[in-house]
């Protein structure tokens, strides 16, 4: 299981805290990082068991948990822009009058009505969770949906993919199996992004690629590795330095 399903699959706590016990590891469900039971991490001349560790990590990485899901692509967060900003300076504990005067907003009653729309946004959410869950018991036929990657960029139709639809659009564009080359790359957007997901299991997570290794890595999948690497930093799978120098892969 990757980290972007360890993250849709978990639940509120687990994703509160940020991480998740899987058999004798803790697992970060921001990036994947892992810290192994029994072993113990040093820190600045401190010496931290696997879970506090993890928690340091999640602090020295990340800043929160608040602050990696508040930056999450709109469609995945269902916050608008001044929503995203209100929820950033109320975590912050800001006043509502140092919140009126830092975003210019006409009076102290403005920002209990965004208090009020947002306590109702709260609401909604856990009747629609509650309700979600109750569907799953009883809807039989429901197609099993591709999560999205929770770096995704521009997130529309395209990620409406089911499981059966990924299978066959892989079997495809891989006609000598996922671990072979590709066939073509001249496909449409909703498929390049199926093929995309499957080329990133060739990456390692936690771990810095020069670009030549990222193009030896692409050219045993496709002639013009350039195009799939540039897809790739498009659709929010890998990121880079600004120089190009290093690459990762964005769980």
């Amino acid at each position: 299981m990757n980290v972007s399903e360890f993250f849709w699959n978990s639940s509120i706590d687990e994703l509160k805290q940020g991480y998740i016990r899987e058999n004798d590891y803790y697992v970060c469900l921001l990036c994947g990082k892992r810290t192994e039971l029994g072993v113990i991490y040093p820190e600045d001349g401190v010496y931290y068991d696997a879970e506090k560790y993890m928690r340091i990590h999640i602090e020295h990485t990340h800043g929160s948990v608040f602050d990696y899901l508040i930056g999450l692509d709109k469609k995945l967060t269902g916050l608008t822009d001044h929503q995203n900003s209100l929820l950033h300076l109320f975590h912050q504990g800001k006043s509502d009058s140092e919140i009126q005067k830092e975003m210019d907003i006409g009076s102290a009653s403005t920002i209990r009505n965004h208090r009020f729309v947002l306590k109702e946004k709260e609401r909604q959410s856990k009747v629609f969770l509650v309700m979600m869950e109750l569907l799953k018991e009883k809807d039989q036929h429901a197609p099993s949906i591709v999560d999205i990657h929770k770096s995704a960029t521009m997130v529309d139709d395209r990620y409406n993919i089911t499981q059966d639809e990924a299978e066959k659009v892989l079997k495809k564009y891989f006609p000598d199996g996922t671990d072979g080359p590709l066939s073509t790359f001249k496909m449409q957007q909703k498929h390049k992004l199926i093929v995309l997901r499957e080329i990133t299991k060739r990456f390692q997570g936690n771990h810095n690629y020069t670009e030549k290794e990222v193009n030896d890595i692409l050219k045993t999948v496709y002639e013009d590795h350039v195009t799939l690497r540039r897809y790739l930093i498009d659709y929010g799978f890998l990121d880079r330095q600004p120089d190009g120098s290093q690459y990762w892969l964005k769980e």
